[in-house]
């Protein structure tokens, strides 16, 4: 071990007396440190921070530059503390997007394509299982993908139909049901992760050819190559990403709600809870991510001043 892998250790067990759970934070900064090793560097210098936060070419608005940035600069103001040869990366040196933007909203068709894709296009048998099975949970359950790719096998709950989501977003752990249809998908994935990889590393629902939990920094890209192959965003104003099953779940959730003329107003706080939002008023900005949505909230608004008429 370096000695900058033993200065991380110290300082992750630190923030975690104080009650941080850094999880994605661990697993960067033990990366970046890996890098620093790799590159002969003997303690943090912004050069070498900046160079490893860019070294890879992130899509445009991605947040991860900026939260591996972010994640730095914590290590290194403990670290400045033991070597006064460390710098410490200046606030705002990469920005993490905070404007809206437009979600891309899916089509089933658009979801059967990208399955489609996986399962024609990746090689490994175990990977095209895996995202062909994660792309198809997260169209069916709006799950977050962190969410998704921290789930453990006995987080499905086979019996009740429902995936148990733990200390998510806000800290919260919170049950989701299941389409029959996702639970048979699921079953499926892991009779055939059982027949390639009997003895896996990890009690990952999702696992990578080395056995271990799959990451997010492999699935974009991969996501990525899949939507190329399956021309799903072609001319769209803005690139499909990850996160944009779940506007579209909660769209088209909403949209079932509005069609079959159910009381919408008293369901989004359904809604709120099943997506794990801290409060309703999060679900609320979903009803501006499609044309449709805005046109029967309209008309909800219009018919109910005609009443008070």
């Amino acid at each position: 071990m370096s000695t900058l892998a033993g200065h991380l250790d110290d300082y992750l067990r630190l923030r975690r007396m104080l009650g941080h759970k850094l999880d994605d934070a661990a697993r960067q900064l033990h990366w970046f440190v890996a890098y620093l090793d790799a590159t002969d560097n003997e303690y943090v210098t912004v050069q070498a921070a900046l160079a490893w936060a860019l070294d890879r070419d992130w899509p445009a608005g991605s947040t991860v530059p900026g939260h591996r940035m972010t994640a730095v600069r914590g290590f290194a103001r403990y670290l400045a503390g033991i070597d006064p040869r460390t710098e410490v990366p200046p606030p705002g040196l990469i920005r993490i997007p905070r404007t809206w933007r437009p979600p891309f909203i899916y089509t089933d068709d658009d979801v059967l394509a990208l399955m489609d894709a996986a399962r024609r296009s990746i090689r490994e048998p175990l990977r095209a299982a895996t995202y062909e099975t994660l792309v198809g949970l997260l169209a069916t359950t709006g799950l977050r993908i962190g969410e998704a790719l921290r789930l453990d096998r006995d987080d499905i709950d086979e019996g009740d139909a429902v995936l148990l989501i733990r200390r998510s977003k806000f800290g919260k752990s919170r049950q989701v049901a299941l389409q029959p249809s996702a639970l048979e998908a699921l079953e499926r994935y892991q009779h055939r992760r059982r027949q390639l990889y009997p003895h896996p590393k990890t009690d990952a629902l999702f696992v990578s050819l080395r056995g271990t939990r799959v990451i997010y920094e492999c699935v974009w890209p991969t996501f990525r190559r899949l939507c190329d192959q399956a021309r799903i965003g072609d001319g769209a104003p803005h690139a499909p990403t990850l996160h944009d099953f779940r506007h579209s779940f909660a769209v088209r959730t909403l949209l079932d709600w509005y069609r079959a003329g159910v009381d919408v107003q008293a369901r989004l706080a359904w809604l709120s809870t099943y997506l794990g939002h801290g409060e309703p008023r999060y679900t609320y900005h979903y009803l501006s991510a499609a044309p449709e949505l805005l046109a029967h909230a309209a008309r909800l608004v219009d018919d109910a001043q005609a009443i008070r008429r």
